[in-house]
């Protein structure tokens, strides 16, 4: 049997309130919804809510 170690989280860069989730990765996934891990700041989420946060950020931008 092989014991494997568990992984370690990258060193945050910056606080989930100010960072915007370039990179993720998914973390779990079941029949109903997807959960993703943002690789700059380690905050885990539900992948729909990244689609809401760009199309929250997209309306922001043409706003100005």
């Amino acid at each position: 049997m092989t014991l494997s170690q568990p992984s370690q989280s990258p060193q945050k860069k910056v606080s989930p309130e100010q960072c915007k989730h370039p990179r993720v990765q998914i973390v779990s996934r079941d029949e109903e919804s997807e959960y993703v891990e943002c690789q700059e700041c380690g905050d885990v989420f539900e992948s729909s809510e990244l689609k809401d946060m760009a199309i929250e950020e997209k309306k922001e931008v043409e706003e100005e």
